[in-house]
């Protein structure tokens, strides 16, 4: 991949009329105000010592529920189609929660940004837990509260964002929240989300909404070696992070093995969580290099992986890292979408590229264009292999609140000053500008 501003300078590939231009948000990360809000299980986390590492909260965050419309100037200016940002479960369940995004929604409306909500982005109700069956029931009544509000204006929606992520960092391990060390335990976590999505569907379809799809995250597996024991590890982790979420979504079965470990009546149960979606949404930053089981605890990227588990990451050599240590491979695009198109084939939706994003520090973040440069090549270059994409986001909008990295992380494309709050757009921000008006000139 290229790395310097001058290998990014060629005008990218043209992409097919329609396809949709966006970036990307969420709540607990930008929205502050959290005084106007019930706690969620993040507000618990992190007031916990050494959660978080520089030992933040997002209390205050952006200050997005009071700038707002500061930042839909600023999406209007990039001139992107879309925004996707989510909508915060504790805020709707507080009076006048939902006021909020009403506002929101009729800005970027105005403004002729689409708004593309995401209804699940782990900022849970701290009363709520995923390993009671009856969490998902209660999604689906927020659910249909939102829609109720928001479906004459919003067309396209979100269930969930990352559940593999929520229920590994957040319950299998431990270093999100809510801080569970329950490891394969944390299973319930799984299929209670995913149920929830499904009868999220169907909260939906009954309010009328035609454009409806869930961002998992996704990524290569790549074995450590060619050795028996690595390829099985690799495959067991692929099973784990990517055909866990993917499966039963768009098959209507869970991988062999582990349907009989999850609760309730799974038979009736994947019915509902394999109702018809209109699109796939995949999270996309790097693939995993897996090995054989070494043995010790380890500690990876600052996730640390309990001695026992089946599996080890590796380091994956030999490509450029982000400032927060992930390898920049953006072939890991073609291939991720390559491989779901071959192994689901007409199961597979149209596809959107939900998130795909870095942190690089400075205004003048040429490493950030040279990455968005080589992932939308990549794009195309699945494109061109015959998978259906119908859209592109970038995480994200605004230096946020990076979840257990504190403020220590900046993946936007606008950085956001930490006393002053000031947004300030960065290079990436005029880059990505500059390449959807040559991409609408034709």
């Amino acid at each position: 991949m290229a790395t310097d501003a001058a290998a990014s300078s060629a005008p990218l590939p043209r992409f097919p009329d329609g396809f949709l231009w966006g970036v990307s948000t969420s709540a607990h990360q930008i929205e502050g105000a959290a005084d106007e809000r019930e706690p969620s299980v993040w507000d618990v986390f992190s007031a916990g010592p050494g959660r978080i590492k520089d030992g933040s909260t997002a209390a205050v965050a952006c200050d997005h529920v009071r700038r707002h419309r500061e930042d839909v100037a600023l999406l209007a200016g990039l001139g992107v189609d879309a925004y996707r940002f989510s909508v915060s479960w504790p805020r709707v369940a507080s009076p006048g929660g939902l006021d909020f995004y009403d506002r929101l929604v009729d800005d970027l409306c105005a403004a002729g940004v689409r708004p593309v909500p995401t209804l699940f982005h782990w900022d849970l109700p701290a009363r709520l837990d995923w390993r009671e069956r009856d969490t998902a029931a209660r999604f689906a009544r927020y659910v249909s509260q939102v829609a109720g509000r928001l479906g004459d204006r919003v067309t396209k929606w979100i269930t969930l964002n990352e559940p593999a992520e929520h229920t590994l960092l957040g319950h299998a391990l431990g270093v999100h929240a809510p801080g569970e060390r329950l490891l394969f335990d944390a299973l319930p976590v799984a299929h209670h989300q995913l149920l929830a999505h499904g009868l999220a569907v169907r909260a939906l379809r009954a309010a009328g909404a035609r454009d409806i799809g869930i961002a998992n995250s996704h990524g290569p597996t790549w074995p450590a070696s060619r050795e028996a024991d690595d390829v099985a590890a690799a495959d067991f982790y692929d099973t784990l992070l990517n055909r866990l979420f993917a499966d039963p979504l768009l098959l209507g079965h869970y991988p062999a093995g582990l349907g009989e470990l999850m609760p309730g009546d799974v038979e009736a149960d994947l019915e509902i969580i394999a109702e018809p979606l209109d699109w796939y949404g995949i999270n996309y930053y790097a693939p995993a290099r897996v090995g054989a089981p070494q043995g010790d605890e380890s500690d990876h990227g600052g996730v640390r992986i309990p001695a026992g588990m089946p599996f080890s990451l590796r380091g994956i050599e030999g490509y450029p890292v982000t400032d927060f240590g992930w390898p920049v491979v953006p072939e890991g695009l073609t291939e991720l979408l390559t491989g779901f198109r071959d192994r689901y084939g007409d199961r597979l939706p149209p596809v959107v590229v939900t998130e795909n994003g870095c942190s690089y520090e400075g205004l003048d973040d040429q490493d950030r264009i040279a990455y968005l440069d080589g992932h939308l090549r990549a794009l195309h270059r699945a494109l061109e292999a015959g998978v259906d994409v119908r859209g592109y986001f970038v995480w994200s909008l605004l230096d946020n609140w990076e979840w257990a990295e504190g403020y220590a992380r900046r993946f936007g494309l606008v950085h956001v000053d930490r006393t002053t709050l000031e947004r300030t757009p960065k290079a990436s921000y005029a880059w990505l500008r500059g390449a959807l008006r040559e991409q609408r000139r034709g």
